[in-house]
């Protein structure tokens, strides 16, 4: 999702937590728990289950992080936050970092001095409608009320497509994806507009989800991924090479099930490097050398989190897509680990 654009106050508070930030590691060793900044609840990437224990597609990425730090995957505190109260939650410091479907621009990057370190899902902005709406196309919509969260950048987004195709509409304002479910249920509005994930979430939690139709306009590209304190470079680099790492997994061809064995059968020099079998890859990271082997341990490599929150065989049913692996026609790619 797209959020919010906190410049001003939020700008300066993410100065003084990013000349702060260089203690992050430090600080979330001492502390023995990593804050993880989580959605209020979105299924599939960051929701609570019956337990009041989060699971997703995001979660297991925050996970592999306190797997590679701290030793151990269950040492995550989950701290939910809105479109509005994300960032501002990270630039104070209360989080170390979100993973919560954020999208990465060029003012959070800048302005709010922000760091996106990677992209974890390539997606876009499209709209649901009830099927007995009889719309097949987004630029049927003229004169719709359309549910849309604000202090999000989903906002601009929906007013330019309505401006490009002289057509109209009038919003209706949710403050996030369960709001926005009650609206849209409730017939408050007659679409809601948010990442294409998103709605294939929202969908898959609605009593009757062959009801609705996600149509298909994508009118923006959203790249979605873990977000730091801009200044803490250390950190930066660990939350970045964790994700490069659950990628390499996969490209590799390495498991849950197999990463032991993995790591004393390999001939592979890259795979020994990253398992830590050679070289001191994770003394460059101020961690140990088996920081990737462990975050990979925790619940697989990119495409077993993807397939077992999101994939084709869940509720969710999101196909892989732009975020197949380079070789497989998408776009996850990960730098070499050399």
């Amino acid at each position: 999702m797209k959020k919010s654009v906190l410049l001003g106050t939020l700008a300066a508070a993410a100065l003084v937590a990013g000349a702060a930030g260089a203690t992050t590691l430090d600080d979330v060793k001492a502390r023995g728990v990593l804050n993880c900044g989580s959605n209020t609840g979105l299924t599939g990437f960051g929701a609570p289950d019956a337990d009041g224990n989060y699971q997703g597609f995001d979660v297991d990425l925050c996970k592999a992080i306190a797997a590679a730090v701290l030793g151990d995957q269950s040492k995550v505190k989950f701290i939910p936050t809105t479109g509005e109260t994300r960032f501002t939650s990270l630039a104070s410091g209360e989080v170390d970092l979100l993973v919560r479907n954020s999208t990465w621009t060029f003012s959070r990057d800048t302005d709010l001095k922000f760091d996106f370190v990677a992209v974890n899902y390539y997606d876009g902005q499209g709209f649901m409608v009830k099927k007995d709406l009889g719309v097949s196309s987004a630029k049927e919509l003229n004169g719709a009320t359309v549910c849309i969260q604000t202090g999000t950048t989903t906002e601009l987004n929906l007013a330019d497509f309505f401006k490009s195709n002289n057509i109209t509409y009038t919003p209706v304002n949710v403050a996030d994806d369960a709001d926005a479910e009650r609206q849209f249920l409730a017939g408050s509005c007659d679409a809601y507009t948010t990442d294409a994930s998103g709605l294939a979430s929202t969908r898959a939690t609605l009593p009757k989800p062959d009801d609705y139709v996600i149509l298909p306009e994508i009118i923006s590209k959203e790249p979605l991924g873990p977000v730091v304190r801009h200044g803490d470079n250390q950190w930066g680099d660990i939350v970045r090479w964790t994700y490069f790492a659950l990628v390499a997994a996969e490209e590799k061809g390495i498991t849950k099930a197999n990463v032991e064995e993995m790591a004393t059968s390999t001939q592979d020099p890259e795979v020994k490097r990253l398992l830590g079998v050679e070289g001191d890859m994770g003394k460059m990271l101020g961690l140990d050398n088996e920081w990737a082997k462990r975050a990979i341990a925790a619940n697989g490599n990119y495409g077993e989190i993807f397939e077992a929150n999101i994939g084709m065989s869940t509720p969710i049913k999101l196909a892989r897509g732009l975020n197949a692996l380079w070789t497989q026609g998408g776009l996850q790619y990960t730098p070499p680990f050399r």
